[in-house]
């Protein structure tokens, strides 16, 4: 009986020890869960402001675009400025949309005295440049006393040319770089690499010539002379749309629209341009109005990034590999 009793009794003293141990181990478990449950809510709510500034961000870019601040705060009579700078096409910063945005927000500003057209470009594409130089014409039908002036900084040639004629009159540094009246479209032929590798084009159309501008196939005599035809007809309009501009201040000269280059001051003598300054000079002397408001409309960062990630890559590689021969004022 004793040692069944002092049996019994050891049993019952290690009990309290394990059930503390017990205790111990759910101590734990539960107070890792509670740190856990904090940590996890401090990140929870690091991620949200992340997100949130993410958002914001995002946000002020996207309200980024439109007309330039300077235009938004304006006082009293001033001379608008509308900048044309880059490659003059539809996806680039240098688009007719923008650019004539600019000039009907500055045509109907009744402060307004006059327009400058600060030029600094090489050209591009004839269909917009065209666009440009028709609304700077309709707008100084519908506003006759609000006079444009062009003024070419580093390069005005080709296609920014173009839209320079349409101004009242045009302005550059002596030695800036004028003119370019011509018309060009390039590419590669591959055909004979082609040969040499042991590759074969298949190509499959409806309509005898829809594939002739195909890098890849053998030149056909009638289609390069059509495709000539075209350039002419194009360069013709070119021609056109600068005697119509220019008028009789243009020289006789043969060469004028070859395609060749000037500087400032031979495009002088030339009749290409009116007379050597800047646009702070236009401003100051023609104009007689110094203050200059800019009503070039903002690029939209966010907007540019969107729209043109998914053609950018495409556009450098068939450039890169000639695969494009689209028309160009250059």
């Amino acid at each position: 009986m004793k040692e069944t009793t002092l049996g019994q009794s050891r049993n019952n003293a290690s009990k309290p020890e394990a059930s503390n141990k017990e205790w111990q181990l759910i101590e734990g478990l539960v107070g890792g869960i509670l740190v856990e449950k904090r940590r996890t809510r401090r990140w929870g709510i690091f991620f949200k402001l992340l997100t949130f500034i993410y958002l914001f961000v995002l946000l002020y870019l996207f309200t980024l675009g439109g007309i330039s601040k300077d235009a938004m705060v304006k006082s009293g009579d001033h001379t608008a400025l509308v900048e044309i700078s880059g490659v003059i096409a539809a996806d680039e910063a240098a688009n007719a949309d923008a650019i004539v945005t600019g000039l009907r927000a500055a045509f109907k500003d009744k402060n307004t005295k006059a327009v400058i057209l600060r030029i600094n470009s090489p050209g591009g594409s004839p269909v917009q440049a065209g666009y440009v130089y028709d609304e700077i014409k309709r707008q100084r039908s519908l506003h006759p006393d609000i006079k444009v002036y062009a003024v070419i900084m580093d390069l005005g040639a080709s296609g920014a040319y173009y839209i320079a004629a349409a101004a009242d009159e045009i302005y550059a540094d002596k030695a800036s770089l004028v003119g370019s009246i011509g018309v060009v479209a390039s590419g590669f032929g591959f055909v004979e690499v082609m040969d040499k590798v042991g590759v074969s084009r298949r190509v499959y159309t409806a309509g005898e010539h829809k594939g002739f501008l195909d890098p890849f196939l053998p030149q056909n005599d009638s289609e390069t002379k059509f495709w000539q035809t075209v350039l002419n007809t194009t360069h013709k309009q070119f021609i056109s749309s600068v005697k119509k501009g220019r008028g009789d201040r243009l020289k006789d000269d043969p060469k004028l629209f070859s395609g060749l280059v000037w500087s400032g001051e031979q495009a002088l003598s030339l009749g290409l341009i009116d007379g050597l300054g800047s646009t702070s000079y236009v401003a100051r002397e023609i104009v007689k109005e110094e203050n200059i408001v800019d009503f070039t409309p903002q690029e939209n960062p966010l907007e540019r990034f969107v729209e043109g990630l998914g053609t950018s890559m495409g556009n450098a590689i068939s450039n890169k590999l000639g695969l494009s021969q689209e028309m160009k004022l250059r």
